[in-house]
């Protein structure tokens, strides 16, 4: 096994164990469908990132199937997105709301900019920082709009 595969499940392991830590019992559905939600993202965007060699994973868990990073997209990006909207700060300043939304997408970024310089777990063919940068953006609030709304529609059923 490649000494790279040891971070893909690291993060994949350490993302779980996080969310068992840091998930409240009294939120765990909630988590469940901010992490399906995300996943249903990243599954679409991913695959076609991938499929258009926008971006390549040349080291994966799965070399044969997808040509995606199943670690990334299906378990660290959703376990994110957990905690991301759990943990929005909604009673908080729109300043620090802002912060909160800038910070997230920028600590992934800048990750993943270092895994890219510094690792084959993934190489930018025709794709740079600030594409990633959006997207997650995007996603993430897409993912926090959806949970609010999901959420206040349980409320009133």
């Amino acid at each position: 096994m490649n000494p790279q595969h040891y971070i893909l499940i690291f993060s994949s392991v350490a993302a779980v164990v996080l969310l068992f830590i840091f998930v409240p019992k009294s939120k765990v559905l909630d988590a469940h469908i901010i992490f399906l939600f995300m996943q249903a993202q990243a599954w679409l965007y991913g695959a076609l990132v991938s499929e258009f060699r926008l971006i390549v994973y040349p080291v994966r868990l799965l070399e044969r199937g997808d040509v995606s990073n199943i670690a990334f997209e299906y378990i660290v990006l959703p376990a994110i997105a957990v905690f991301y909207c759990l943990y929005f700060p909604i009673a908080k300043s729109m300043y620090f709301k802002n912060f909160y939304i800038v910070l997230y997408p920028t600590m992934i970024t800048t990750l993943e900019v270092w895994l890219e310089k510094s690792t084959d777990l993934i190489v930018y063919t025709h794709w740079t920082w600030y594409w990633s940068w959006i997207t997650l953006l995007i996603t993430l609030n897409i993912t926090l709009f959806y949970y609010r709304w999901f959420m206040e529609k349980v409320k009133i059923n």
